[in-house]
């Protein structure tokens, strides 16, 4: 497979290739990939699971025992579990949220696919969804899927990054322009 030389150029990119490859040796792309979307919301719902990967005083062992007790504790497929494994003995955790960026641009390229990442100040329901998805791949020629974070501090409208390109429609960004534009 062929994927952008940028993303095995990273760090986190080889270890999501390493990932990737093994997931589909064992037939496991989309439970892995359902594993790292699981590992990215408790990243972004715990602050002591975020303090645990980038603590350099916790031990390897201690940070291998953890990440397990977490695996098990989210019900990670044994493949996902023992990728958390290596990450703690090679002391890689820190690295984390980006490998599970870089495997779903992997995933996603095998597919054919594009990843937007979509910002908005309050959660959007299906129907949205469904039409911003359908905009959105009219708009990139190819089929999108849609990945959603929840930020109250852009007020309103939406942040939508495909790859390196950004559309920034957020209420902040209109405030803080016009502000700029006031002060001359």
């Amino acid at each position: 497979m062929d994927i952008s030389g940028g993303i095995k150029a990273s760090l986190a990119g080889r270890y999501a290739s390493a990932l990737f490859d093994l997931a589909v040796e064992h037939n496991q792309v989309t439970a892995v990939e359902n594993d790292l979307d699981s590992l990215r919301q408790a990243l972004a719902a715990s602050d002591d699971m975020r303090s645990l990967i980038r603590n350099p005083e916790i031990s390897r062992t201690q940070a291998g025992a953890a990440m397990d007790g977490i695996g098990r504790h989210l019900e990670l497929a044994p493949l996902t579990r023992n990728f958390l494994g290596v990450l703690a003995q090679n002391r890689r955790l820190r690295e984390l949220p980006a490998m599970i960026r870089a495997f779903h641009a992997i995933a996603s390229a095998q597919r054919g696919e594009v990843t937007a990442e979509v910002t908005s100040a309050h959660p959007l329901d299906q129907g949205q969804l469904a039409t911003l998805t359908q905009k959105l791949t009219a708009r990139e020629g190819r089929d999108v899927k849609i990945r959603t974070e929840v930020d109250p501090d852009i007020l309103g409208g939406l942040i939508v990054k495909i790859g390196s390109r950004q559309i920034d429609g957020s209420i902040r960004t209109r405030l803080n322009t016009l502000a700029s534009a006031m002060k001359g």
